[in-house]
């Protein structure tokens, strides 16, 4: 989830890839004119069981609504996010908005606001500020905050944008933000809406015309399912491609317009119009398109089922449930001279998290400081959001909400201090390839680089959190036979030719399928090889086998353990995909295909 209103030179670089204008940039706009083409990506996210340890802690009394009056006299130090259920845990650590009086914070000597702020691009112009008055020498800022929490997926986007737009203002690698951690993570809260249609059979989602924050977490979920089902997607919110999943880019990049934009939409018949492509080209028309479904999280799910009839969740971060962790981004040189603040506001989400994951009386407190904190609904509704909750209108069934929260063995475990199998790399290697692949908001050209995940990341405050127990971390059991498809996907992989042995550029590939199975640790896995035509069929049914266990091989020696492979087979040349008279066909044809079940 993430949104952003664009203002100044936040119109430079957009604002975040949980919030963010995806799209190339139009060069001139005559017929035929070769515009960005829509595409296919290889990968998927998705999972149906969240990291979510329990420890067995003696229940702590929960926080007053009166203001701490110990922590007072320190300095303020301020967090700013949208409207998040995610964020749960942090807020009741807090007491709501401002440190109360018995809450974690007050225990751990931190005086902390957190801010609401719904639009992204702000909460970077917040950020941008503290950072602003802390060069003129001031040691606590008072304006602007320290940190914002956003979708872990979006963090490549913005922190590689906001340090463009630092390293501009201030010389290079002067100042950084930095993820210090997640408190968090969202489990069926984001979603895409849309017509039952497109959850039988995904192919129907072509042509179709989903109103969201493009770039932001919503958006990325959207584009997993379609690349997941062999979709393609146009990158530009400005063409039209009636053989890819197009996207509208929600005004003031707010969620809540992307259900209201829907609503209208279907309710009053608003269309948008729209310069059509085929195959990368502009073919001189244009069409007028309803919105066909939207992307969105908590309350635009309720906006929408409340408002609309044969509409439905059709695939969320319940599936993708390593995909968005509620994540802390940090001013890094702040945070470098502060180290003992930041590591006990973590240090006390992660003890509140954990009193919330246990006791009835903290999840009806945290739903009070999340409506105090929000000023938006009441308590009832945020207990029950959290939660989760399933609805059914006309017949047709829905879900809506779910969150999750993290205490100190969940947030080890994320970042794979305890097991080795870094969830959250995965999560930041995985947007950093789409945001490549698809260039959101010209990215490409506006920003110098990606930061990579070992400059974006750091785990030292997480580290630093001690003398609270961590707890059992969550083991996948495997044992199970699984019998439902969640994805599927086919994989061109580099082997030498009549042989099982990997080529160049097999290993990006195949990294980007383990990324994926990280994701997707709760998953069981099949592959099939496949071979083209060249050769006997006795000879290839083997040469196909040979390469599912090849690829089966070097994903055990990544880390996959063995009892997540379900079936590993060949299937020769009895099932081509595509023409075997052609190299291209050839090609194509020579492939693993990767199933993930439940």
């Amino acid at each position: 989830m993430s949104k952003i209103r664009l203002t100044g030179l936040s119109r430079f670089l957009i604002a975040l890839f949980l919030a963010s204008i995806v799209g190339f940039l139009i060069f001139k706009f005559s017929p035929g004119l070769k515009v960005e083409e829509s595409k296919q990506l290889e990968g998927i996210e998705v999972s149906d069981n969240d990291v979510n340890n329990i420890m067995d802690a003696s229940e702590i009394k929960t926080p007053s609504d009166n203001p701490s009056k110990v922590q007072s006299e320190k300095p303020l130090t301020r967090i700013a996010a949208y409207a998040w259920n995610a964020q749960s845990g942090i807020i009741v650590a807090n007491g709501g908005p401002r440190t109360t009086e018995g809450s974690m914070m007050e225990a751990n000597g931190v005086n902390l606001e957190i801010i609401r702020q719904d639009w992204l691009s702000e909460l970077r112009n917040l950020q941008m500020k503290f950072v602003q008055e802390y060069d003129r020498g001031e040691k606590h800022p008072k304006q602007g905050v320290f940190a914002i929490m956003m979708m872990g997926d979006g963090a490549p986007y913005y922190i590689s944008s906001v340090q463009q737009a630092l390293n501009d203002k201030y010389g290079p690698d002067k100042y950084h933000v930095q993820v210090v951690g997640s408190v968090g993570l969202s489990y069926g809260e984001d979603k895409l809406i849309g017509p039952p249609k497109w959850k039988m059979d995904p192919q129907t989602m072509k042509g179709a015309l989903v109103s969201t924050v493009i770039g932001d977490g919503d958006w990325v979920t959207t584009v997993n399912y379609a690349f997941a089902n062999g979709i393609k997607v146009n990158p530009d919110p400005k063409t039209y491609d009636p053989d890819a999943v197009n996207f509208y880019p929600s005004a003031n990049d707010d969620y809540i317009e992307s259900a209201k934009e829907l609503i209208k939409s279907q309710k009053e018949g608003w269309t948008i119009p729209l310069k059509e492509i085929k195959d990368g080209k502009l073919t001189g028309k244009t069409v007028d398109r309803k919105i066909d479904g939207c992307a969105t999280w908590t309350p635009g799910d309720k906006m929408v089922f409340d408002a609309l009839n044969g509409f439905t969740d059709i695939v969320s971060t319940k599936e993708f449930n390593n995909q968005m962790a509620t994540t802390v981004i940090a001013v890094k040189e702040w945070s470098e001279d502060n180290p003992e603040i930041v590591s006990n506001i973590l240090k006390a989400s992660y003890t509140a998290s954990n009193q919330l994951k246990q006791y009835d009386n903290w999840k009806q407190r945290a739903a009070e400081c999340v409506t105090k904190t929000y000023e938006m609904e009441d308590a009832a509704y945020w207990a029950a959001m959290f939660k989760g909750q399933k609805g059914e209108k006309g017949g047709i069934s829905y879900n809506m909400g779910g969150s999750r929260v993290f205490n100190l063995a969940d947030a080890k475990q994320y970042y794979g201090m305890t097991d080795g199998v870094n969830r959250y790399k995965s999560v930041y290697d995985q947007v950093s390839y789409y945001i490549k692949e698809l260039n959101p908001a010209g990215f490409n050209q506006n920003v110098k680089r990606i930061v990579p995940y070992d400059e974006a990341v750091n785990l030292s405050f997480v580290k630093a959190v001690k003398n609270i127990d961590a707890g059992e971390a969550y083991v996948t059991d495997y044992t199970k036979k699984a019998k439902t498809v969640l994805a599927s996907g086919e994989w061109r992989i580099n082997f030498g030719s009549g042989r099982a042995n990997l080529q160049n550029g097999a290993t990006d590939v195949l990294e980007q399928i383990f990324n994926l199975l990280v994701q997707a640790e709760d998953a069981k896995l099949e592959l099939i090889g496949h071979t083209d035509n060249v050769g006997n069929r006795d000879s290839n049914f083997a040469l196909s086998q040979s390469r599912a266990e090849a690829v089966k091989t070097y994903l055990m020696q990544r880390g996959i353990p063995a009892s997540r492979f379900q079936k590993v087979e060949g299937k020769g040349q009895d099932q081509p995909v595509a023409d075997n008279n052609t190299a291209a066909g050839k090609a194509k044809n020579r492939r693993v295909v990767v199933t993930l079940l439940k």
